[in-house]
């Protein structure tokens, strides 16, 4: 195996390789992060979870949501130091996303040179996906910045797999891989990644042999939340089929991948960025598609951190057209990358605004809170069709103190569920038909969908026959109308 891996730079040049892109995507991701203070409906569940106890998070991940166990947990101790609010639901992703900058800028660097990181390292916060799960209460953004550590490691280790801190390196190796799959176990595809990056590199026998033990030990701590979350596999039902349309996103990515591996000139038998960074683009896409033909799951949150895998080949691209440049043009050739930079700034503007919009999201839970305090009176009864825009509730309970929860059985902490159980129609027929006001809270026009469960059929058969709608507010994807009796 031999490697294009420079020599360790000394001095400024060393530390701003990384500092850089760490600054510049905190900026990134701390301009507009509460979103003009909303909170869709993924981040109400990451928010109402972890403001139960410890007990109950537990309980519940027995019932739903176990594949984000791990993520709940965090966000329970963090919501316990620093209370509730969008900077505590988001600041998480944020700093992620600026490690995981930081290590592609290491990675880049030490693969192609002081400018390739640098590129990297500033191109990760700009990719679009990115920025979208730089500031969401999700784990996604963590996961990347796992993927990134664990694949630093590797690089280190292939470029010195006998020196005297590979033990150590091989273990922070494995819980990198396993932690990441305890946030989302689909972050598993990091493992044939670089496996095709050992192949490429022509690994020894002993690297392949340290490599699949360790990656076996962490794929073993992960099975058993593996098995256990396939129980729960109705959470992801909703997602569609896999379709021609939805794989030209991935097309289009390892186009532009592949435009800037040719740019680095991959050569088999080299570690090189490229060898790095496209299969860790390409594996995870192409296994997703492969696991989506065999059950519906192609969503390109579960594989955000093979963008790691492009920020790498755009910086070794950028690395590639400095070194060309310099000969002649070295003034122009110390420019490039910042202007690069700039100008995808500028052209990505609208993208960049957008993603910092409430619009963005589906829809936001704070706000619909906000027209059910000035619409509420004391005593009026409150529906939620479907059940899970209890969420509303669960977030914001100041806006529905006063409100009757009439549907209500179970809370969502008393049953260990995300969205509490709801009495059957009956109960809630008769329950309805006791009241003078009712406040229904559901989605808004376009974004709606057909709801098939016999509760909310009689939910809506009741208001129909007993109740006229007298006020009704639609904003930002979700709605409430106020109903009185005829």
């Amino acid at each position: 195996m031999t490697s294009d891996i420079s020599r360790t730079p000394t001095g400024p040049r060393r530390h701003v390789v990384w500092l850089v892109p760490v600054l510049w995507t905190l900026a990134l991701g701390l301009w507009g992060l509460s979103r003009q203070d909303s909170v869709w409906r993924d981040e109400a569940a990451t928010w109402q979870v972890a403001r139960r106890s410890t007990g109950a998070i537990w309980a519940m991940l027995g019932n739903v949501d176990a594949v984000h166990g791990l993520y709940y947990l965090l966000m329970h101790g963090l919501f316990g130091l620093f209370g509730p609010g969008t900077t505590t639901l988001r600041l998480p992703s944020v700093l992620a996303v600026a490690a995981a900058a930081a290590c592609v800028a290491v990675t880049g660097r030490r693969l192609a040179g002081f400018w390739a990181g640098l590129g990297g390292g500033l191109a990760l916060g700009l990719l679009p996906a990115v920025q979208f799960y730089l500031q969401e209460g999700r784990p996604y953004a963590l996961v990347a910045a796992g993927a990134g550590l664990s694949t630093l490691l590797l690089v280190s280790l292939l470029s010195a797999p006998d020196g005297p801190r590979a033990r150590p390196r091989w273990t922070g190796y494995a819980l990198a891989v396993l932690v990441c799959a305890l946030l989302n176990w689909l972050s598993l595809l990091i493992l044939p990644a670089h496996a095709a990056t050992l192949w490429w590199a022509r690994a020894g026998r002993g690297v392949w042999l340290r490599w699949t033990a360790y990656g076996a030990c962490a794929v073993a701590g992960a099975l058993p939340l593996v098995l256990f979350s396939r129980s729960q596999s109705d959470q992801v039902s909703w997602i569609p089929p896999l379709t021609w349309h939805m794989m030209i996103g991935p097309a289009i990515l390892l186009a532009v991948g592949g435009v800037c591996a040719l740019a680095d000139r991959p050569r088999a038998g080299r570690l090189s960025a490229t060898a790095v960074g496209l299969p860790l683009l390409a594996v995870p896409q192409l296994g997703l598609i492969g696991i989506s033909l065999v059950q519906p799951l192609f969503l390109d949150r579960y594989v955000l951190f093979s963008m790691l895998g492009l920020a790498l080949l755009i910086g070794a691209g950028l690395g590639a057209a400095v070194r060309a440049l310099r000969p002649r043009f070295p003034r122009a050739a110390v420019l490039l990358v910042p202007g690069v930079v700039g100008v995808a700034v500028v052209a990505l503007l609208p993208v960049e605004l957008g993603k910092r919009a409430p619009a963005s999201r589906v829809d936001d839970v704070l706000s619909v809170a906000g027209e059910v305090a000035r619409l509420g009176r004391p005593g009026d009864a409150v529906l939620f069709v479907p059940a899970a825009r209890r969420d509303t509730a669960l977030v914001s309970p100041g806006a529905f103190a006063g409100l009757v929860d009439v549907a209500l059985e179970r809370s969502p902490v008393d049953s260990a569920t995300l969205k509490g159980e709801e009495a059957d129609p009956a109960r809630i027929r008769a329950a309805l038909l006791g009241q003078r006001r009712v406040l229904l809270v559901t989605d808004a026009a376009q974004v709606a969908k057909p709801s098939g469960a016999a509760r909310d059929a009689a939910k809506a058969a009741v208001l129909a026959e007993r109740f006229r709608a007298v006020q009704d507010r639609q904003v930002r994807g979700r709605r409430v109308t106020v109903y009185e009796r005829r």
